[in-house]
């Protein structure tokens, strides 16, 4: 590394870690006189609409700042509050992916798991236990071969079409804020791809929890996530039960019913005792109910107990998912009871994938946060424990903290958060109206805000590819392989709080050297199936020198921004004579990520909008500095990591 190159990476890091030491009533969407204070902050209307771009959307597209300004600061933050601006144009580029509408159900019958493919298989005769046991490798064959035959995926290309949307829809959706709050809120309930059990239901799980209440009611939210079959199996509330006494639940009428099948050896008698032991065996599971409190609701400081986790849980036994899968469905949990109206009538409830098992429900009195929940309160009493939980005072300054955090700084002022807590407690958990008072307190245009968050990899990787202008992402899985490279997995985060929200969990001299490769690797051409055109940004005009180009180029995908210490600080950079060997390993390192797919099936790329012809200009400064490397240094400085 050369001496001007080090120097860059030391003024990088200074700047970046200074910035994450930093200390860091709402109105109806009818009205009229919805207001940004920004001006009051110092700040011009051009400024202020870079400001909203930069925090509401996943990073301006060229010239987005005069669209926001001819429509209205106001009136473009309110269209995207709505979230009905048109999509067909990023619809139609989805329309590759088929368990995109797929339910549930759809998605266990078109890609089951490799124990369902083996049971399928040595059901029709095609395997049995003599070539299971040849070799893994004639298993693997067998397996695949069965897949191919019958039309089954597998988990890989499912996983592919969850990301590959991900990167689509963020992108190119014209509903930013829609999808920005998408994945604020599956971040902050958060479920993992890294155990397969979970994350085949992934994709309802973010569409039709998630996306479709992400700005709507937080109780609404919070009870969709609740009874998702994802969330029901990530923290385990699917298999907690507890004892109730209608149904012959008690340990006592156990034990009863077990001596009376003791000496029973038929295989009928040998069944149900496996059956009864299995429900002695069962019990009270506490994961969901401490992470609902601690993470989604409340706040590790919000007031509870053990005792109120506990107790939390034991509402909440028998919350179940039904899946009716057809011939094979007996492998997923299902209760084995008929959906009619003596069901009903016994206390039992159906709702789409959701099943209460009132069989399994622990029927007995309980009492959380002081609330107390009569003896055979069923299902209604988890409803009341929702409310309970979404209306809490501690509910609402957690929440409109960890909002305030993504959307203002690592450390917003109490004061912000006390104003949004306030909104949502007054307008009942109405995520558009906490937002409102957010962006109409003084707090968020204040100069200490401005540009203050670091972008995560994947912020990161789509403000690239919007500030460029990319007109198509024919390989969303390779443009993946980079974030993944830069530090963040999306989806496979295992622990439930989701990733860390701050600058010091983003940037390490690794990191750095990472994000500052993906912007050589972008601009050279070499991460396969980007279509852009880096001249048409400046109108085909060709700067005269590295120096103006930089200077250009700086203004163009540095919106509002004083660039004068930035042109400054990559300046040296422009005349390394290194700086062609660093892009050719850039260039091999992205080479090596395409060519690296462990599947023996290619991931699927989606129909792309219509390609442009990149600009074939000979814009070339001397030996070491073209335009496309110009480009890559801006978009690996400190200021393009700034949103």
């Amino acid at each position: 590394m050369t001496r001007k190159l080090k120097k860059y990476f030391l003024l990088f890091i200074t700047s970046v870690s200074f910035f994450a030491l930093m200390s860091f009533s709402g109105k109806s969407l009818n009205d009229s006189d919805v207001k940004f204070p920004y001006k009051e902050a110092g700040l011009t209307e051009r400024e202020a609409a870079a400001h909203l771009l930069n925090r509401f959307t996943f990073g301006p597209t060229p010239h987005e700042v005069d669209k926001v300004v001819h429509q209205g600061l106001e009136n473009w933050f309110l269209q995207q509050l709505s979230a009905k601006n048109n999509d067909d144009e990023l619809n139609r580029m989805l329309q590759g992916y088929d368990a995109l509408t797929m339910s549930n159900a759809e998605i266990l019958k078109k890609y089951p798991g490799n124990a369902e493919i083996q049971k399928m298989a040595m059901e029709d005769g095609l395997m049995n236990k003599d070539s299971l046991a040849k070799g893994s490798q004639n298993k693997k064959k067998l397996m695949n071969d069965y897949r191919m035959d019958n039309g089954f995926g597998t988990y890989k290309q499912l996983y592919s079409q969850l990301i590959n949307q991900k990167i689509l829809r963020a992108t190119y959706s014209q509903n930013q804020l829609q999808e920005v709050m998408t994945d604020f809120w599956f971040n902050h309930f958060n479920i993992s791809l890294a155990k397969s059990k979970f994350g085949i239901f992934a994709i309802p799980y973010e569409r039709d929890a998630l996306r479709k209440n992400c700005l709507g009611n937080f109780e609404e939210l919070l009870l969709s996530t609740a009874k998702s079959p994802a969330m029901l199996q990530y923290l385990d509330n699917a298999s907690s039960t507890g004892r109730n006494s209608k149904f012959g639940g008690t340990k006592s009428d156990l034990e009863r019913r077990l001596a009376k099948y003791k000496n029973d050896n038929t295989p009928a008698g040998k069944k149900m005792q496996e059956k009864i032991q299995r429900q002695l065996n069962s019990g009270l599971n506490e994961n969901y109910a401490r992470e609902l409190m601690e993470l989604h609701t409340l706040g590790v400081d919000g007031g509870y107990t053990q005792k109120d986790v506990t107790e939390a849980a034991r509402v909440l036994t028998g919350w179940r998912f039904y899946i009716p899968t057809g011939e094979h469905s007996k492998n997923i949990i299902r209760p084995g009871v008929i959906d009619n109206a003596e069901s009903r009538r016994q206390g039992f409830v159906h709702d789409g994938d959701f099943f209460f098992a009132i069989n399994k429900h622990d029927d007995e009195a309980k009492t959380v946060l002081g609330k107390k929940f009569p003896a055979g309160g069923g299902y209604g009493e988890g409803l009341e424990l929702f409310h309970l939980l979404a209306t809490h005072p501690s509910t609402a300054k957690f929440i409109s903290k960890k909002i305030a955090i993504h959307f203002v700084s690592d450390n917003p002022p109490q004061s912000l958060i006390d104003k949004m807590a306030k909104t949502f407690l007054e307008k009942k958990g109405d995520i558009k109206q906490v937002l409102l008072t957010m962006v109409q307190s003084p707090e968020f245009w204040s100069k200490d805000a401005v540009r203050e968050k670091i972008k995560s990899p994947f912020e990161l990787a789509i403000s690239t590819m919007r500030i460029l202008n990319t007109s198509s992402i024919n390989r969303p899985d390779v443009l993946n392989r980079w974030i993944t490279k830069m530090g963040q997995r999306i989806y496979f985060y295992q622990a439930p709080t989701g990733f860390p929200d701050n600058a010091k969990y983003w940037i390490n001299t690794s990191s750095l050297l990472n994000r500052i490769n993906f912007g050589l690797a972008v601009t050279s051409n070499r991460i396969p199936g980007l279509e852009y055109d880096l001249a048409a940004l400046n109108d085909y005009k060709e700067p005269d020198s590295p120096e103006n180009a930089l200077e250009v180029y700086c203004k163009l995908l540095l919106p509002e921004r004083d660039i004068t210490s930035t042109v400054k600080r990559l300046t040296p950079l422009l005349n390394d004579p290194d700086l062609g060997k660093k892009v050719e390993k850039a260039s091999k390192e992205s080479a090596a990520n395409a060519d690296d797919d462990s599947d023996d099936q290619k991931p699927m790329t989606p129909p792309t909008k219509k390609k442009t012809d990149n600009y074939t200009g000979s814009l070339s400064f001397n030996n070491s500095s073209s335009l496309k490397q110009v480009v890559g240094i801006i978009l690996g400085s400190p200021e393009f990591q700034r949103r």
